[in-house]
């Protein structure tokens, strides 16, 4: 998928720290109305409205949405991949594969916004971003997946599909970020306040119960 065109401020060579204020400032209000509205249910004028900035001073820094959109996903996917890539073939295995769902529990924790672009892009069939997940993503995790394979093969793990392993990881960390609303309601107010350290303890003995020869 081409890359959108870049703005006349993405352009500059050199960017002043006003310029960098600004494209941080509107992209956070882009977040904040992506992850609320979705993409479709998104307009330039509500990001303006949110950044508290003009119409037109939004696009000399992003020329339209989909720029705004594509910069988020692409800063999204770098965070959201760090965990997996940090996954040592050397180390041990159990511990490896616990400590990234502690990463992925964490990012829930800091990042719920960017995850739920992430998933409500998924959700509309991932147009802007189809090219990273039949690329760089699957290519990572089918190398993450043969690495978990070498350690059933050696009976240091229980037997398992690693690629099933990884969804459900994905699963069930990222349902703290994308449907933080009904576990609240659900927990009610206090128990919700500490919900993050409870689901961390729960999924770590999950799994390790369940990969534990």
């Amino acid at each position: 998928m081409s890359q959108p065109e870049k703005s006349r401020a993405s352009n500059s060579k050199r960017r002043t720290r006003i310029q960098q204020e600004n494209e941080s400032r509107i992209l956070e209000a882009a977040l904040e109305t992506f992850s609320a509205n979705g993409f479709r249910g998104t307009t330039i004028d509500q990001i303006a409205d949110a950044a508290g900035m003009s119409k037109p001073n939004i696009l000399y820094y992003f020329r339209n949405k989909e720029e705004m959109h594509r910069v988020l996903l692409d800063q999204l996917l770098d965070t959201w991949l760090d965990p997996l890539r940090n996954i040592n073939a050397s180390g041990d295995p159990l511990n490896e594969i616990l400590q990234y769902v502690q990463r992925k529990l964490e990012i829930s924790r800091k990042h719920p916004r960017e995850s739920r672009l992430f998933a409500n892009e998924v959700l509309q069939g991932a147009p802007r971003i189809e090219d990273v997940i039949k690329g760089t993503l699957k290519d990572l995790v089918d190398e993450k997946a043969a690495i978990i394979q070498g350690w059933i093969d050696e009976g240091k793990i229980a037997d398992c599909d690693p690629h099933h392993l990884i969804f459900s990881i994905w699963a069930t960390t990222q349902h703290y970020a994308d449907f933080d609303v009904q576990i609240c309601a659900v927990l009610g107010r206090k128990k919700a306040s500490n919900r993050f350290d409870t689901a961390s303890e729960f999924l770590g003995k999950l799994f390790a119960n369940g990969l534990r020869v």
